[in-house]
């Protein structure tokens, strides 16, 4: 059984929406990657933030910018949902989603509080800070009785939870599910890579010899992924995935890139697919020193060196646990209505290739997406930990 993925809406640095997120992507604008003193003491790094208005949330328990974020590009496709509930019913709908934040800032700013003023503020509520809080925000708002949880693994929490999601279905325990990655920018996460000496002051710069590390961004990306295609819209499908755990390092990929190479290798099975037939590859591509490097040579190993890939980090800066739905969902908007044309994100990047990396086929203007049916591209996502997941995306069958 292969999942259809019925509806799409997220919100990152790009802006908000399908239109505006697709036209920026396919530009190359780097415009929404600022430079924020508020985060890391004496340094000013470039962060990916969302910058416009995020709607109040219809919970007041569930308060914290992370559900603000994934209830803005809930209400994207809410009839999209509503619709499927309306059909199946709310028993059979599930949830499931990836984050590696939660609501991580607000509960760092009450436990300040806490250890100034000797007690919590009287609207702390700890489950706010759960991994969980999330799904069951989703759950609680639309009032869903089906499985509802949250795959936090680092990096790739959003691709796995996107694999759990076409699980559930496969299982036949519902007949639609609401899965993707939310994150948003804290002061924890900013500091914790700063920390590792993995921040860079400038626009993160993938696989050049000048990369000096990433810059962090914030996300939410949602899909409705069902049995059955939307008769009204893209008739986009998860075609394959593919997932691995080599534990090299707690931080630090294996160089060798098997892991990654071992993910990518069983999303191609999985789909049934050879890699001449994925016609682009969205890289993990972070601009730190040895994820660059692990995933040249794992790429270069089974693709060669003609396959047109980017990274859309320098963009929308890493997302963490939303970057795999948010940069599957960027394989979903190429194969849509907004892209007519059949670009592809351009590599963003100031042009000085790694000698010691080998080549790779960085998307720039004059790259198109083949016009030739079906069109299949492939996502990757690694992590902390040597976890490893890469999604195909392609035209329905």
């Amino acid at each position: 059984m292969t999942p259809y993925l019925n509806a799409l809406g997220l919100v990152c640095a790009l802006g908000r929406g399908q239109a505006e997120i697709t036209a920026r992507l396919l530009a190359g604008d780097c415009s929404g990657m600022q430079a924020d003193a508020g985060w890391v003491p004496g340094r000013c790094p470039p962060v990916g933030a969302v910058r416009v208005a995020l709607p109040a949330l219809p919970l007041a328990d569930h308060h914290s910018r992370n559900n603000q974020l994934l209830y803005a590009a809930a209400l994207q496709i809410e009839p999209a949902i509503r619709a499927a509930i309306a059909r199946h019913g709310a028993h059979r709908i599930a949830v499931v989603l990836g984050t590696s934040t939660s609501g991580i800032d607000e509960a760092s700013a009450d436990i300040a509080h806490y250890l100034q003023a000797g007690q919590f503020p009287a609207h702390y509520r700890y489950d706010q800070q759960a991994l969980s809080a999330p799904a069951e925000f989703l759950a609680d708002w639309l009032q869903l009785s089906g499985p509802a949880y949250v795959i936090s693994t680092a990096c790739t929490s959003s691709g796995r939870a996107m694999m759990s999601a076409r699980r559930l279905l496969q299982l036949g325990v519902c007949d639609a599910v609401l899965c993707g990655g939310v994150d948003t920018l804290c002061g924890l996460t900013l500091n914790g890579f700063s920390a590792l000496e993995a921040v860079s002051e400038q626009r993160c710069n993938p696989f050049s010899a000048n990369r000096d590390g990433i810059n962090i961004g914030e996300a939410a990306a949602l899909f409705l992924m069902a049995r059955e295609g939307h008769a009204n819209g893209p008739s986009v499908a998860l075609l394959g995935a593919g997932a691995s755990s080599d534990a090299h390092h707690i931080s630090a990929p294996d160089p060798t890139g098997n892991g990654a190479l071992q993910a990518m290798a069983k999303a191609l099975d999985n789909a049934g697919l050879t890699p001449a037939q994925i016609g682009y590859l969205n890289l993990h591509g972070t601009a730190t020193a040895h994820n660059d490097a692990m995933e040249s040579h794992a790429v270069h190993r089974l693709f060669g060196a003609g396959l047109p890939c980017s990274s859309s980090k320098p963009l929308t800066g890493h997302t963490l646990g939303a970057a795999g739905a948010l940069e599957a969902a960027f394989c979903w908007l190429i194969l849509s209505g907004h892209n007519p044309l059949g670009l592809l994100p351009p590599h963003v990047w100031d042009g000085q290739a790694d000698p010691l990396l080998p080549a790779l086929e960085l998307v720039t203007a004059q790259h198109r997406l083949a016009t030739e049916r079906p069109r299949r591209l492939m996502s990757n996502s690694f992590a902390f930990g040597g976890n490893n997941v890469s999604l195909i995306l392609g035209d329905a069958p």
